[in-house]
């Protein structure tokens, strides 16, 4: 049986290789011979595959999702390493120096959600109606989760939702599409997440190592939040406002409810230190024995340029493998602004669960980010195998208080449960939130956020979602910023008149190999 199932992942494993044009939207179908989807348990390893391709993915919520929030350090490290993704962090990005390019590699998981969704809704006569409708439910939600990181850095999108093939070959001038509307763009992504919502039906399953009816809520919530919130002119999208803020809240409230499911732990550090807990609603499963986090060791100094070097917040020179590395730290490429570290209270307890502050020989300040650090593995090695959540419960808490915020409600109470936890003992009226008008409560909320969720692909997003008292995204407020050097006063990470940098450039080869018919994002022709 072990090996039969072993077989299976290998065959699972080749069949989800893709080999794609520039748009990276033609995956091979190795499977088109009639030797394939003749039995659940293939069905369930294309699913298994589904699940594994968003594991080889996982970065793309950091990259797309924090890199541009403002929170991070560019240039050099603290210890003089070399920073990562400077241009990007510094929001210098251009037709020329995106970033990141070929859609980030996103159209192969969507193409191979596309096969995935018409061989099942088409064929497999072997599946029960019930099981037939959970993998539906999986299929469109994950395939709202890839568009939806699409629309909120691109705007409009190629849609592509269907797989035509000629003899096991997908044909690459089928692929060659211009960008939809950002509104066509954002009626596929609602249209994807309610029939996600609609086939999961009454299941209350949960696995929070994979896609469910929860995770479906959440991103339904976030899109509908985001739709009521973020206007487009450049590209023609105009917010919806209250209605669509009232969709969110009704689906918030169904997680919300589950309290037998999901709670807030005491303790935060345990929410990354113990997999599956109360709080995870979806995470992206991590082991040493299956896969390690592969960027995780760049949050993390060397060694050698660490010990010895620098002393800790007392003035005690660190010695010893303080953070128990066993040499597995890696170049340090990502490191958190000091005024991020030191916009947390001493007594929030997320302050020293999230990061490791040191200090060089002249006093300056160095973090390393823990959620990352993995465990000791049985042969007494430091592994990344910490799982990547991507929704938790706090975060359904933040939400709401931003959706009863943006329909006229109060909202205090949500930021204060969230507050609670992470003083513990030293909760009280002085650290308490107070309620204010809407634009205080906004940029209150995108502050606890900042402070809940380092690392996990929310930042750059919450600014430009939260709004001013004028309606416009914080993304332009200097009140949101960080400086980059603490004491200084902070700036908009956006300049105003800007707007079209709330967007990214496509790269210029995405362009050029559509012949064209993909057309720049407006404001960087």
């Amino acid at each position: 049986m072990k090996k039969i199932k072993q077989l299976i992942l290998m065959f699972m494993a080749v069949a989800l290789y893709s080999s794609c044009d520039a748009l990276d939207m033609s995956p091979e179908d190795y499977n088109g011979s009639g030797n394939f989807w003749t039995s659940e348990a293939q069905v369930s390893g294309f699913m298994t595959g589904i699940h594994s391709q968003l594991r080889s993915n996982y970065f793309t919520f950091f990259q797309m999702g924090e890199l541009r929030g403002g929170t991070l350090r560019e240039g050099t490290s603290s210890i003089n390493t070399s920073l990562d993704y400077d241009v990007v962090k510094g929001n210098r990005i251009t037709a020329s120096t995106t970033g990141i390019t070929n859609w980030n590699g996103l159209y192969s998981p969507i193409m191979q959600i596309n096969h995935f969704i018409q061989r099942v809704t088409e064929e497999c006569s072997f599946l029960s109606s019930s099981d037939r409708s959970y993998y539906l439910g999986q299929a469109y939600g994950m395939r709202a989760l890839y568009y939806f990181l699409l629309y909120k850095t691109y705007g409009g999108v190629p849609l592509v939702t269907t797989v035509e093939l000629l003899n096991g070959q997908v044909t690459a001038e089928k692929f060659y599409q211009e960008r939809a509307t950002a509104t066509a763009t954002m009626d596929l992504i609602k249209e994807d997440i309610g029939k996600s919502e609609t086939y999961f039906g009454s299941t209350t399953t949960l696995d929070r190592n994979s896609w469910g009816i929860y995770a479906t809520l959440m991103l339904k919530a976030e899109i509908y939040m985001w739709a009521a919130k973020v206007d487009l002119p450049k590209s023609g999208y105009t917010a919806t406002g209250t209605t669509d803020l009232q969709v969110a809240k009704t689906a918030l409230g169904k997680v919300i409810a589950a309290s037998d499911k999901f709670e807030l732990l005491d303790d935060y550090s345990e929410v990354f230190n113990t997999k599956k807990n109360k709080e995870v609603i979806f995470s992206i499963h991590y082991d040493y024995n299956e896969a390690t986090n592969g960027y995780a060791s760049q949050f993390f100094p060397n060694y050698d340029l660490f010990v010895g070097s620098m002393s800790d917040r007392n003035g005690k020179l660190i010695e010893s493998d303080t953070l128990d590395m066993k040499g597995a730290g890696g170049v340090f490429r990502y490191e958190y602004k000091e005024s991020l570290w030191k916009s947390y209270d001493a007594t929030d307890t997320r302050r020293d669960a999230t990061f490791f502050d040191f200090y060089s020989k002249t006093g300056a300040m160095g973090c390393c980010m823990l959620k990352a650090i993995g465990s000791i593995s049985s042969t007494n090695n430091r592994v990344f195998d910490s799982d990547y959540i991507i929704y938790r419960y706090s975060d359904a808490i933040l939400m709401m208080a931003e959706c009863e915020n943006g329909i006229g409600n109060p909202c205090a109470s949500y930021i204060n449960q969230i507050r609670q936890r992470a003083y513990g003992d030293n909760y009280s009226t002085s650290v308490a939130y107070t309620e204010g008008s809407y634009a205080e409560n906004e940029l209150a909320i995108l502050h606890e956020r900042d402070k809940e969720f380092p690392y996990e692909g929310k930042r750059w997003f919450d600014v430009v979602r939260l709004r001013d008292a004028s309606k416009n995204s914080l993304a332009f407020s200097a009140v949101a910023g960080y400086a980059d050097v603490a004491g200084e006063e902070p700036t908009a990470i956006i300049k105003p008149g800007f707007e079209y940098m709330l967007l990214w450039p496509v790269d210029v080869t995405v362009i050029n190999n559509s012949n064209k018919f993909v057309k720049q994002t407006p404001g960087y022709e």
